[in-house]
């Protein structure tokens, strides 16, 4: 049962094999089973390249056997074109197009079990990548804020400034009365008097725009700084917003330039591997000698091929000769007197009759 069941995947001709002796039948069996497990792989190897890009088993396994099935019809029918020939330059030429379609398929199948054998590996890559992306990420929507924030922050600078300005003002006026009370300075005159009460009211009253600037400057200080904080909470909701499309960057794609980011000779030999599976039916066709199945079936196609090219040959000389009778017949026609008399009769009456009816038309239009 399973010997017949590889049979069929071969895509070799099962009535003529069961004529064929054990050794035989058990050479297409493996060549069958090669294209059997090669087609396995395939489901494999696409079921794990659709899960990561879908995340979702079902679709992963549907979509994955039907890639497997592809492969399969692929596989069989490569190998079950191959025809042996009389020439190995022949069957070399007749094979090149079925060996490119092979290593086409041999990468499609190696790449994904490639990202699934080196995952760690390239899940350490994902994640150096992630981290250059978050912080990249950080910096571009960091450049969003900044020129806002640094404007901000030189206001509040600014404002401070004043508020400094103006208590070195305060403090040399009070230098200044107090200097002039002990008498060290201006009138040099110890004691309060009137000049000392002139500069005492200067600094007074500069106090008091003092008190006036520090309350209207912390209003001013205290919006700005919520505008900040504003501005950095908006900054940081925009970077846990954008932080999961970094978290997810592990699709296929992403995985398959982790994976030449590694070391390319692992890799190879997996490649290597897959393509001698997928080519090893072919080649095992081209190298192996004219069997009894190929004596067999060669047979089976040229009856086939004989027997049709005698029907076209039996149809074309039919014809031929159906041809050559039908001109020697009205050849014959054309001598008879009779014949030629009958038709100049006819041919008379029909002018007749056509000259009337032309002269009934002409009258009844006059």
């Amino acid at each position: 049962m399973l010997k017949d069941f590889f049979i069929l995947c071969s895509g070799s001709d099962s009535e003529i094999l069961k004529t064929c002796s054990n050794g035989e039948q058990n050479k297409y069996a493996g060549i069958g089973a090669t294209v059997f497990f090669t087609a396995l792989m395939a489901f494999i190897a696409s079921g794990y390249a659709l899960y990561t890009v879908f995340d979702n088993i079902p679709a992963a396994v549907g979509f994955g056997l039907v890639w497997g099935l592809l492969i399969f019809n692929l596989d069989r029918f490569i190998v079950s074109t191959i025809k042996k020939r009389d020439s190995f330059m022949d069957e070399l030429l007749q094979a090149t197009p079925r060996i490119l379609l092979a290593i086409i398929i041999a990468v499609v199948i190696s790449k994904p079990l490639e990202l699934k054998i080196f995952q760690k590996e390239i899940d350490r890559v994902l994640l150096e990548q992630k981290n250059d992306l978050t912080l990249a990420n950080k910096e571009q929507i960091a450049q969003q804020y900044n020129p806002a924030i640094t404007n901000l922050n030189q206001e509040i600078t600014n404002l401070q400034n004043d508020i400094t300005t103006k208590e070195a003002e305060v403090n040399a006026l009070y230098d200044t009365y107090i200097t002039e009370a002990e008498g060290t300075s201006g009138t040099m005159k110890l004691g309060k008097g009137p000049v000392y009460k002139e500069k005492r009211d200067k600094h007074d009253a500069a106090l008091a725009e003092l008190q006036t600037l520090k309350a209207g400057n912390a209003e001013k200080i205290k919006l700005v700084e919520q505008k900040i904080s504003d501005l950095e909470t908006t900054y940081d909701a925009q970077v846990v917003d954008s932080q999961p499309i970094i978290d997810n960057f592990d699709g296929l794609m992403a995985r398959v330039n982790a994976l030449n980011e590694l070391p390319w000779l692992p890799s190879f030999f997996i490649f290597l591997l897959f393509l001698a599976i997928e080519t090893a039916p072919i080649f095992a066709k081209l190298i192996s000698p004219k069997s009894e199945y190929d004596f067999k079936l060669e047979d089976s196609e040229t009856a086939l091929k004989t027997w049709v090219t005698q029907k076209v040959n039996e149809r074309k000389v039919l014809l031929q000769t159906d041809s050559a009778i039908n001109d020697k017949v009205y050849t014959d026609l054309s001598e008879e007197e009779e014949l030629y008399n009958y038709k100049r009769k006819m041919a008379k009456e029909l002018l007749q009759l056509q000259a009337d009816s032309f002269m009934k038309h002409q009258k009844s239009v006059l």
